[in-house]
């Protein structure tokens, strides 16, 4: 009772004397009253399911086992296999990029979308997330409050626009996901006869039949909040990106906190053991060993190298050499998550299924601009939350020796959605006769065994923020007539042949080019459902920038609807 008391007389004082700093007081408030209210248990371990003790057929008889890694928020610059060299040019990545060497490197890899929830929803369901109108990601309440009051108290010259209405209106975030509807590759596999676990990020709904359990997991072990390790323990480097609304929303919002399921104790939350890349992958192994003996999918959904930016001590000492602090926590996580691939491929063969694994590894979307580095996505423009190449041109690669020769490459332009198809053509499942499949099995592209490209074309659809990709064109167009402060540039259109970095815009140029791909788009609304939660925000998005620069004139940028 006294430590609410406390809390309650901090924030009363806080809002008579410090209310031009009330963003800086509910960031620290708000962790310290969710430990009052909503209190995380100490540390327990798992028990993972057991399969046979004995395999009861060979290894290589039987369906693949399946190991799906999702990193979050992780350029196409942070893989030394396409750069040479990640963080300042000196961070080599050498077991993501030996999955690659020893498998197929898809060098046109895109994410669903240029957020991480509906991407998500379209690699559980290899469908366009907006079929089923998961078109917004879910976000906090408290998220919207930090976004109002810094506005208020640092407007920029292009302002963040907010639908009161919407906001005030708005459904907790586990309470917004993934309809039940939907069939997810997790539910395809479950049928097969495969045990299936996730570890780490789910964000496609936690209650009721949106959770895991309801959705195709046997078991799973679920991100329960966004930190690292606690801010204040030894072993962690913090790096806060100051003024940042987003950052300032995950620092508010951060627990150290998983949840298990299903469980004796409900949904009961507890504390990892260790840096939380380090605990998932250790939970990860445990899955792999316990499930040797029968075909498994493992969906390993890292937080990592999502922020807050907190690197353990060991790696940040690990890169003494990165002067710029934030560049250096930053590049430490990166290499957390590249510890993790090597002890998981590592586990698969000294259990003797490295040869009859299918390793498949993305990430959910581009590197957010957000966290002040400017290199993350080079070569590519833009960033998280808009449609250009540095948004949705992600790493991407698979490994399978049995099925796939070492140094395989593929230059088409190939989806999330494919994941869901190309899993299960490898397990032998055919996938729903009675909905739209989008995903493409990438197996025979990879093989040369058909000719031609998975896909003509692609769509992106988020609000007014929508783009298609056509034979090489591609049209990123924001309906922003109806704001009080239209961007200068609402279409862009490029030609990804002879410019893939999107340097020159060819709109005003190609009036037929982008009439084309407007129709090709309006025929892909069409087919749509309308968002199953609204927007509650119009955020500008800088293209060239960082989001801790200023918006001077003549900068590009366009508005993210969310």
């Amino acid at each position: 009772m006294k430590k609410i008391i406390g809390l309650a007389l901090l924030l009363v004082v806080a809002g008579f004397f410090g209310w031009q700093n009330r963003v800086d007081i509910l960031v620290f408030a708000a962790p310290k009253l969710q430990e009052v209210f909503s209190p995380i248990a100490d540390h327990r371990s798992i028990e993972w399911p057991r399969g046979p003790e004995v395999a009861n057929v060979d290894p290589n008889d039987r369906p693949p086992n399946i190991v799906l890694i999702v990193t979050d928020d992780m350029g196409f610059n942070d893989i030394s296999l396409y750069n040479g060299g990640a963080g300042d040019g000196s961070v080599q990545t050498p077991s993501i990029d030996a999955l690659a060497e020893q498998g197929v490197t898809f060098t046109n890899g895109y994410a669903a979308n240029a957020v991480c929830s509906p991407s998500r929803a379209s690699i559980m369901t290899g469908r366009y997330s907006t079929r089923f109108g998961f078109e917004f990601t879910p976000f906090w309440r408290t998220g919207a409050t930090i976004f109002q009051w810094m506005n208020d108290l640092n407007p920029s010259s292009i302002p963040i626009l907010f639908d009161a209405e919407n906001i005030d209106n708005m459904k907790p975030i586990l309470e917004l996901g993934l309809p039940a509807s939907e069939i997810t590759i997790a539910e395809l596999l479950q049928k097969r006869g495969y045990y299936t676990a996730l570890i780490g990020k789910w964000h496609l709904g936690s209650v009721g039949d949106m959770a895991p359990i309801k959705q195709g997991f046997d078991n799973s072990l679920e991100l329960a909040g966004g930190l690292y390790l606690p801010e204040n323990h030894p072993e962690v480097i913090n790096a806060k990106v100051s003024g940042d609304p987003i950052d300032n929303m995950v620092w508010a919002t951060g627990r150290y906190a998983v949840r298990f399921k299903p469980s004796a104790n409900g949904d009961e939350e507890f504390q990892p053991k260790g840096y939380v890349t380090d605990y998932y992958t250790d939970e990860a192994i445990k899955v792999i060993e316990n499930n040797r003996h029968r075909p498994f999918f493992l969906y390993l959904a890292h937080w990592g190298i999502h922020n807050p930016l907190q690197a353990s001590r060991e790696d940040y000492d690990a890169l003494s050499h990165i002067k710029d602090h934030r560049l250096r926590v930053y590049s430490a996580m990166i290499r957390a998550v590249d510890r993790s691939v090597a002890r998981v491929t590592q586990s698969l063969a000294d259990n003797g299924l490295a040869e009859n694994t299918l390793v498949i590894f993305t990430s959910d979307n581009g590197g957010a601009g957000y966290i002040g580095l400017p290199d993350i996505n080079k070569p590519y423009r833009g960033w998280k939350l808009n449609h250009f190449e540095g948004g949705t041109h992600v790493p991407f690669m698979a490994k399978w020796p049995a099925q796939i020769a070492a140094g395989s490459q593929l230059d088409a332009a190939i989806h999330h959605n494919d994941i869901f198809t190309t899993i299960a053509a490898a397990a032998k499942i055919a996938v729903p006769a009675d909905r739209q499949i989008d995903g493409v099995d990438l197996l025979p592209y990879i093989r040369k065994e058909v000719a031609g490209v998975p896909h003509q074309t692609l769509f992106w659809r988020e609000g007014h923020q929508q783009t298609v990709l056509h034979n090489g064109w591609k049209l990123i167009r924001a309906d922003q007539s109806h704001l009080p402060q239209p961007a200068p540039q609402a279409k862009w259109l490029f030609n990804l042949a002879q410019d893939p970095t999107e340097q020159i815009n060819l709109a005003s140029q190609n009036g037929d080019k982008v009439a084309e791909l407007e129709s090709l788009l309006a025929a892909h609304n069409t087919e749509q459902m309308q968002p199953l939660w609204p927007s509650v925000f119009n955020s500008p998005q800088q293209i060239d920038k960082t989001s801790n620069e200023p918006i001077e004139e003549g900068d590009e940028f366009i508005y993210w609807p969310n």
